[in-house]
């Protein structure tokens, strides 16, 4: 079910609707603050479109670098437990 949540990003109040608990839309807005406020203290424009924008792209680059670590573990994994498998296979036939 969706709530209707307040955030609060670059001093403007917005409305969103979100499956999320309040505490994880905190954490998302707290995010996002503190991408923009980490942005503001080591650029030299002030222009918050330029910030958003920043803050945008700097967000989806972790989340593409993550979700690409998470698939290549998923590949390790899965690998881990084929020869997992594999090796119990062998045991049972040695019985």
């Amino acid at each position: 079910m969706t709530s209707l949540h307040r955030v609060k990003v670059l001093d403007r109040e917005v409305q969103v609707r979100s499956t999320a608990s309040v505490e994880e839309v905190r954490e998302v807005e707290t995010f996002v603050n503190d991408t923009i406020s980490a942005l503001q203290a080591s650029m030299k424009t002030t222009d918050l479109q330029i910030l958003a924008i920043m803050a945008l792209l700097n967000i989806a680059e972790s989340f593409l670098l993550q979700s690409q670590e998470c698939s290549r573990m998923e590949q390790v994994v899965q690998e881990k437990v084929s020869r997992l498998t594999q090796h119990i296979d062998d045991a049972v036939r040695q019985e």
